[in-house]
């Protein structure tokens, strides 16, 4: 793996949406596609000239559930044998620093989860765990929000899909990042200025090229997909009218949302 570390980026500037590469001079703006052929432009912009949008847009995204040793222990849970996971609908996708709503016909409990998200980045069927790093593009920063009291509402049927997909409960970003080794990486979350999570994705049971492979014998992967690989210990309810809530990895970066009651 590419010991180099390259930070990718959508934007719109001027009503036209364009992506480049950040630097510390600014965005680096290329032409063609995010996960074919591209390349720069010679344009320079600098963060404050665009509207920074979700850093690509997957055709689906798998969510993993209970794949991190110390959140199943916390819960008494089997650590499963295969990925536990769910598809989290494309229209749960904001922007970073975007401002979320609960909907105004629930009035339950909502949680934030700080996770790591895979970005596939070729076409990518049946392959192995070692062939799987072939397939990842890179990686950014997921708040997987959460309307628990409707996952739990019907006691004859778990409401992963709806619990999680309702409109913009699904922000990642603000980049992706390339080059990076995930098991070396650290998930942060921090809720109204305080810390509540801090975990390593090394705890994680199926690691990312395991999923990867896993995944893909179930379902072909596109460019652009977006793995969720789940979440650890720390998970908490977002109880103020307005919330503030950072996922953060050196390495990627912070991702900022803002939810309100």
């Amino acid at each position: 793996m590419s010991t180099e570390t390259t930070i990718w980026l959508r934007f719109r500037h001027a009503g036209t949406t364009g992506f480049g590469t950040l630097t510390a001079d600014g965005i680096r703006v290329h032409e063609g596609e995010m996960f074919g052929r591209n390349a720069a432009t010679g344009t320079m912009l600098t963060l404050s000239e665009v509207e920074l949008l979700a850093p690509c847009a997957p055709s689906k995204i798998v969510a993993l559930w209970n794949n991190f040793h110390a959140l199943a222990a916390k819960l008494n849970q089997p650590e499963p044998p295969e990925p536990l996971y769910l598809l989290k609908a494309t229209t749960t996708i904001t922007t970073p620093g975007a401002v979320i709503r609960r909907p105004s016909y629930y009035d339950g409990k909502t949680t934030y989860e700080g996770e790591l998200g895979i970005v596939i980045g070729k076409r990518c069927a049946r392959v192995s765990p070692d062939e799987a790093d072939g397939f990842i593009f890179g990686y950014t920063c997921v708040n997987d929000i959460t309307a628990n009291d409707i996952l739990t509402s019907d006691p004859t049927f778990p409401q992963w899909a709806r619990a999680k997909g309702i409109d913009d409960y699904g922000p990642f970003g603000p980049v992706i990042a390339t080059g990076l080794d995930p098991a070396k990486l650290t998930v942060r979350t921090i809720l109204n200025g305080a810390e509540r999570q801090n975990y390593p994705i090394s705890d994680m049971i199926f690691s990312a090229q395991a999923l990867v492979s896993k995944i893909s014998h179930d379902m072909t992967l596109l460019p652009g997909d977006l793995i969720a690989v789940g979440t650890s210990v720390g998970v908490g309810v977002m109880k103020e009218p307005v919330n503030s809530v950072t996922v953060a990895i050196d390495g990627i970066g912070e991702l900022t949302n803002e939810f309100r009651l």
